[in-house]
């Protein structure tokens, strides 16, 4: 009777463990795309390769003006930037098989993501600065 007794309360203790797991959250879709096309070159914390790939936090190209963001995934990047004192100089194709959402997703999310606190970018947006190439 004893041993019906202690394995009834141990599944119910791996039961009522197993239900308050907390779910795993699922990324962002602007989380699956920074992964997807950007983590490679620029890192998963956001801190990029030295001499090579910009990082993408505390960075103006990154909180500052939008337009030029928004131009930097759509017609890429060929020429070196200085940021934070630091020069980088490796290429960055276009990413404008992106839609205007994906851009936005991604960008919004990198503009929230590693220390950074600056607004979101919309679909609008980029479909502006798409259409006026």
């Amino acid at each position: 009777m004893r041993i019906v007794v202690v394995v009834s309360l141990c599944f119910l203790t791996v039961t009522s463990f197993a239900q308050t797991k907390k779910p795993v959250a699922k990324p962002s879709p602007g989380q699956q795309i920074y992964e997807q096309y950007c983590l490679t070159c620029h890192q998963a914390d956001g801190s990029g390769v030295p001499n090579l790939n910009p990082p993408l936090k505390q960075s103006e190209w990154v909180s500052g003006d939008k337009t030029r963001l928004i131009n930097v995934i759509l017609k890429g990047l060929q020429e070196p930037i200085e940021i934070n004192g630091e020069t980088f100089d490796n290429v960055m194709p276009a990413h404008d098989f992106l839609s205007d959402k994906e851009i936005s997703d991604v960008l919004t999310f990198i503009r929230s993501s590693f220390g950074n606190k600056a607004d979101a970018i919309s679909a609008e947006e980029v479909k502006k600065v798409r259409s006026a190439k």
